[in-house]
């Protein structure tokens, strides 16, 4: 008997009409994943604090045919999120893809300068926001029969630095929400983590470039930092079928950190 064929590379990775969305979706690693689940065939909801921002990769997504929603919304402040889910489902209906992208360190000297409102702000965006708005999202993609997760952590959650030691601290807990989440409402939702390196985006521009791109041919496999659509390729498989039997899964691409 022939074995009938599966369904082709290209459709394990196809996003038509799924519904996705991306928080810290305005520029970054966020707009270069909003716009490349718009290219598989997603509506793509942009969620970022700038709502002129949003609305800017919002026309990106409508120019590629796909439908898309602008909200303006702060992810460390837990009231604003019930309001986001809202306005999702009012307007799509459903939510198949949610990227919990938004992050961001804050510079300090001595780690005895860093204050509690500091701490509750690098918390409260990178590890905070990111449980409230899957414990919120993941009941409900179940009821509508399954959907995946994704999380943004840092290779910082793995190496912390002492001048960024809250953000690597919310990372690392970024990491473990990815593991418990994905035991708590599987086998419908599958929940992973892209543990992204240095991309080189607006966060670059506060680097030493030069010594960044000496240190990186010394040390990186890949010898350089990484442009932002080079992590498109890992959302795309984690938010379609391709990953259908991975959850829990934490994913480095960083382009070769030892």
């Amino acid at each position: 008997m022939t074995a009938s064929a599966g369904p082709g590379p290209g459709d394990r990775f196809d996003l038509t009409d799924r519904v996705v969305l991306v928080t810290g979706g305005s520029r970054g690693l966020g707009r270069a994943m909003a716009l490349g689940f718009a290219d598989a065939g997603a509506h793509v909801i942009v969620a970022s604090r700038k709502i002129d921002a949003c609305l800017e990769v919002a026309d990106e997504i409508e120019s590629r045919g796909r439908q898309a929603l602008a909200v303006a919304v702060n992810v460390s402040h837990w009231d604003e999120l019930d309001g986001l889910v809202e306005r999702a489902y009012e307007h799509f209906g459903r939510v198949d893809v949610l990227v919990n992208n938004a992050g961001m360190s804050l510079l300090y000297g001595d780690l005895a300068d860093v204050g509690e409102a500091m701490w509750d702000k690098v918390v409260g965006l990178n590890l905070k926001g990111p449980f409230r708005l899957t414990a919120l999202l993941a009941p409900r993609m179940m009821a509508d029969g399954g959907g995946s997760v994704i999380n943004v952590s840092s290779t910082g959650s793995i190496r912390p630095a002492p001048f960024m030691l809250p953000y690597d601290a919310a990372k690392a807990g970024l990491n473990a929400l990815t593991v418990g989440f994905a035991h708590a409402y599987g086998p419908s939702v599958r929940v992973n983590c892209i543990m992204a390196g240095p991309f080189f985006t607006d966060v670059s521009m506060e680097w030493d470039l030069e010594a960044f791109d000496v240190a990186a041919k010394q040390r990186h496999a890949l010898g350089r930092g990484g442009e932002p659509d080079e992590v498109v390729g890992a959302a795309l498989y984690f938010a379609s079928d391709a990953s259908s039997y991975t959850t829990g899964s934490v994913l480095r691409v960083d382009g070769g950190i030892p």
